[in-house]
């Protein structure tokens, strides 16, 4: 294989089945959806079991439980520019469209009451994944489809440290599943078009840990702290590639290796004495851990070496750590609670490494969202939020173009119970 065809198979390399900031999903109950996920340091409901356990302590001596359901739905990414098609060697230009997305994703958040002077949660939510789809080429050679579905497990306890503090720390059991699919048309070494396709499942079960604190100082301000350990996704499963090029075929186990990055959030909230709670949460998340994808295979690939350029050479990555601001306000009136929020996003895909697999940029995002007290058991409640992305330009060997009209709606409705 000559190096001007292993250098555009190298740039076909597996789309990514991780999920960026457009891909991760902060928002796992209606609370958060309702504030942008700005409920950190001020969190009283079922779902203070995920984002700041250490609050189980300051909770009524009851137990409350809620159910959630999400609907997510992504937009028709459009992109205008060129592109290299690594299997053709076309440039463009091309005017293309990925696949809408639409999920329903459902949470569960559990609080105990007192036990020997312990708080004990457990929350179960998708915290990441989502997919990506793409049906024209040059798209689809690299991201005809990847999809990653999460599953996080997050059991926690909290303890009191006098009448100000608390501490809580908790076990993330993480399960995933994966799909990558590519399917691209090549006109190499011949004339005769031929076609270099890829089918992978995998999926795997990770733990990780969580730790949070909660401090009071006044009735009025509440301090809150929570980190997120590293989790790296081993997924393996099995893997069919095939080339007509070379008349190569794969098929047998295979793996990969991804990270769900540490994340550390600060927060501050002070409630007025018209019981107007204002909240400003600062997250760091350390997607610096993604250095590259690399996947590996239980046999040889084969042929004249077109599966082993395509799919098993390593794709760098280098992500960066990014920061997100949050903002979220509550107003508890007689049975209703009003919430809103913002929050501005940082991508942290580089433009160097940025492909079709997972086009994606700096956000800004507002949410709104209410609950109503049906009696002193039972609230219901409804929530939204709106994130628009940033039109980005992109320049790299692959890319010379602008990804634009990105845009994530969610809607959560939700019902809370105390008994």
């Amino acid at each position: 294989m000559s190096t001007l065809q292993k250098t555009a198979l190298l740039s076909l390399v597996t789309s990514s089945i991780l999920m960026a900031g457009g891909y991760k999903i902060p928002e796992v109950s209606l609370n958060a959806v309702a504030l942008s996920a700005a409920n950190v340091a001020h969190s009283s409901g079922a779902d203070t079991a995920y984002y700041n356990p250490a609050n189980m302590v300051f909770m009524k001596d009851e137990q409350t439980v809620e159910t959630d359901f999400t609907y997510i739905g992504l937009s028709d990414i459009n992109y205008q520019g060129m592109a290299s098609n690594p299997y053709t060697g076309a440039s463009g230009p091309y005017n293309l469209n990925a696949q809408r997305e639409n999920f329903l994703v459902p949470s569960l958040h559990y609080v105990l009451g007192d036990i020997s002077g312990a708080r004990y949660g457990l929350s179960i939510v998708a915290p990441a994944g989502l997919s990506k789809r793409w049906n024209e080429e040059p798209a689809k050679t690299s991201a005809e489809e990847f999809t990653l579905t999460t599953v996080e497990l997050n059991p926690t306890v909290a303890l009191p440290i006098g009448d100000k503090f608390a501490v809580a720390i908790g076990i993330r059991a993480i399960y995933s599943k994966g799909i990558v699919k590519s399917n691209g048309t090549a006109v190499f070494p011949g004339p005769t078009p031929s076609v270099i396709t890829r089918d992978m499942k995998g999926d795997s079960i990770e733990f990780g840990y969580n730790l949070a604190l909660a401090y009071k100082p006044t009735s009025e301000l509440e301090l809150g702290l929570t980190y997120r350990s590293n989790i790296d996704l081993k997924l393996e499963g099995d893997a069919t590639l095939t080339s007509s090029a070379d008349a190569a075929t794969y098929s047998g186990g295979a793996s990969v290796s991804v990270p769900v990055p540490a994340a550390l959030s600060a927060a501050a909230a002070y409630t007025f004495s018209s019981d107007t709670t204002v909240e400003f949460v600062y997250e760091r998340t350390f997607w610096s851990q993604y250095k590259e994808l690399d996947f590996n295979y239980d046999g040889a690939l084969g042929g004249a070496g077109f599966l082993t350029g395509a799919f098993d050479d390593a794709k760098a990555k280098n992500w960066k750590d990014v920061n997100a601001y949050r903002l979220g306000i509550t107003q508890k009136l007689d049975k209703t609670t009003l919430m809103c929020g913002v929050v501005i996003d940082e991508t942290p895909v580089p433009s160097s490494t940025m492909g079709f697999e997972l086009p994606d940029s700096d956000s800004i995002s507002v949410s709104f969202g209410s609950r109503y007290q049906i009696n002193e058991k039972l609230n219901i409640g409804l929530s939204t939020l709106y994130s628009m992305r940033e039109d980005r330009i992109v320049s790299n060997t692959s890319l010379n173009g602008e990804f634009t009209d990105t845009t994530a709606l969610f809607i959560s409705a939700g019902l809370e119970y105390k008994f």
